[in-house]
């Protein structure tokens, strides 16, 4: 077993996300993992990620606040807004944004695999 306490949490900066403070809860720099890791990020409000794809299935939980979820794959948009306990699944490919229009933080919780190494060549 392997515990992080929230108050040890590292945070970790993230590209292309703005107004938005991250930590890492498991995995990669907050302990062992082998196929995922899991991350908070809190977003003030105006905050958002870029409509930015990646080759891999992301989750999402929101925990507070309400959030905007924006999905682009294969030319359609779908744009969702969450609650507490509402969940989004992101699958490989998929760009996604999140984006916080309301007055109040946001909290919300990400599940994703690591990232494949890179090819040895």
């Amino acid at each position: 077993m392997h515990v992080t306490r929230f108050d040890q949490a590292p945070a970790y900066e993230a590209p292309r996300h703005f107004d938005m403070r991250c930590l890492r809860l498991q995995g990669k720099e907050a302990g062992p993992s082998e196929q995922m890791w899991m991350g908070m990020s809190q977003i003030l409000p105006g905050g958002h990620t870029g409509l930015d794809g990646s080759p891999m299935e992301k989750l999402y939980l929101v925990l507070e606040g309400r959030l905007t979820v924006i999905g682009e794959l294969d030319g359609h948009t779908e744009e969702q807004e969450l609650g507490p306990y509402d969940s989004c699944r992101f699958a490989p490919g998929e760009k996604r944004q999140l984006v916080n229009r309301t007055n109040r933080p946001v909290l919300v919780a990400l599940v994703m695999p690591h990232e494949p190494p890179a090819p040895k060549g």
